[in-house]
């Protein structure tokens, strides 16, 4: 999945993300980055809206597994099951998440899970950053669903 295919479907998709004015920065095999201005996310304080540095790191979180169960022929829906975001300082600017699938994720696990089960579960990390500055982190676990479609059609 290409960056401009995967911001398109955000946009379609979830409609929140188009409201943000997030933008894909990098899809890759590892991990999908993603962007959002401050002039949509502020607050009072002339800061990022928390609710919206949460939403961006869910968002990057989210990518980051659809594409990775895209790329391995396992079309799924996604649901985020529970999560956690720690705020280490004030954004006062562009902000950035960068989901990855963290080294104590059972990758070949989920993957041998979700084809017996159906259905598998997962922690995905992400990374928060403004102006290269680490600014939070965010640890959610989400939920897959095997859709029965996989006649090899990527539906995005």
């Amino acid at each position: 999945m290409e960056q401009d295919d995967l911001e398109s479907y955000l946009h379609e998709q979830i409609p929140l993300s188009a409201a943000m004015g997030v933008s894909v920065h990098s899809v890759t095999e590892e991990s999908v980055t993603l962007a959002a201005p401050l002039a949509p996310n502020i607050n009072h304080k002339s800061t990022v809206f928390g609710g919206s540095a949460s939403a961006l790191s869910i968002l990057a979180a989210w990518s980051t597994l659809h594409v990775r169960l895209l790329r391995a022929g396992l079309p799924s829906e996604i649901v985020i099951q529970s999560n956690t975001m720690d705020y280490e300082r004030p954004m006062r600017g562009e902000f950035v998440a960068t989901g990855v699938i963290g080294a104590a994720a059972d990758w070949p696990g989920f993957l041998k899970m979700l084809e017996r089960r159906k259905r598998a579960r997962i922690e995905i990390e992400a990374r928060l950053t403004c102006e290269g500055e680490a600014v939070g982190a965010f640890r959610g676990r989400f939920v897959a669903f095997l859709r029965e479609e996989r006649d090899g059609a990527q539906r995005y």
